[in-house]
């Protein structure tokens, strides 16, 4: 074990994965804290099994907050953090990089991004170009916060630098496609306030650091403007053409067809149909777009 890393994990209700994400991160260090948002199914009684430090927070509708609120106050003594979604785990290779490797990092190295593994209905996803993303999720003590966005909140690095390892961890759910539709249901909401701002700029700036993301996240803000640009429910066919075409997502069976055509075009379709609700509703007034989120979402900016 090691006994310059700690492992961070927000949890509410994840009694279906929690176990094996304790397993696994237990091969590392076990020094394991959990930030809860008060689950009502077995979470707490499988983290206190495995001997994880618990801690709740009240959840605020947003998985920066609920980060920041663990940097900010959990009593992590180690130099190194690993972030780990409680239905996520890392492969073995992973695994023995880390060890091999961390206590070796320079000073000057801030955050490592690792790979992700993307699983769906079983199925390792590998074409469509939604395989081998990097995320920043081992970082040092201090140096690192989340950005504060409505959605694909980023690690920010404060100072120092950004390096890659190359094995992977895996992004592997388990809830059943009812439970993933009605989560992207949520996720539609965020997205498109998202979109909306950045046509009309009606939110609030909310990060005031000067902040460093790893070259994936900024190429993905980037490619997020230029689709935020384009024609409403035409991007979202055509986002699902180039990831089911011109990516080969066809090669991958049923379930890459799934993935890609869930994902990738069901779900920013119904992004683009809120999109257009509102604007039918509101115009390009931005008081009346956010009011209407606050009335019809319960949104509060």
């Amino acid at each position: 074990m090691m006994s310059e890393l700690s492992v961070m994990i927000l949890t509410y209700n994840e009694e279906i994965h929690l176990g094996r994400c304790l397993e696994n991160v237990k091969l590392l260090t076990d020094k394991i804290f959990i930030v809860d948002s008060f689950s009502t199914d077995g979470t707490q009684k499988i983290a206190e099994e495995f001997g994880a430090n618990f801690y709740q927070n009240k959840w605020e509708n947003s998985h920066a907050k609920q980060l920041n609120w663990a940097l900010e106050n959990l009593p992590l003594e180690t130099p190194w953090i690993l972030r780990v979604d409680a239905d996520e785990y890392l492969t073995p290779e992973l695994i023995q990089e880390i060890a091999q490797k961390l206590p070796t990092i320079d000073e000057n190295v801030s955050g490592i991004t690792l790979p992700l593994r993307r699983i769906f209905l079983g199925r390792h996803i590998k074409k469509g170009g939604t395989a081998r993303i990097k995320l920043l999720r081992l970082f040092r003590k201090g140096k690192v916060i989340s950005e504060q966005r409505w959605m694909d909140e980023h690690m920010q690095v404060l100072s120092g630098e950004i390096i890659d390892f190359e094995n992977e961890f895996a992004d592997d759910n388990l809830n059943h496609i009812i439970w993933w539709s009605a989560k992207h249901n949520g996720y539609a909401v965020r997205e498109a306030i998202e979109l909306l701002d950045l046509e009309y700029e009606f939110l609030e700036k909310r990060d005031q650091h000067h902040f460093q993301l790893n070259e994936e996240a900024s190429a993905k803000r980037t490619r997020k403007l230029s689709y935020a640009k384009k024609p409403l429910f035409i991007r979202a066919f055509a986002y699902f053409i180039y990831r089911y075409i011109f990516k080969l997502g066809f090669t991958e069976g049923k379930e890459g067809f799934l993935w890609h055509f869930l994902q990738g075009w069901w779900y920013r379709t119904l992004v683009d149909t809120i999109i257009f609700e509102v604007k039918k509703t509101c115009g390009n007034n931005p008081e009346e777009i956010k009011s209407y989120f606050s009335k019809k979402y319960n949104i509060r900016f």
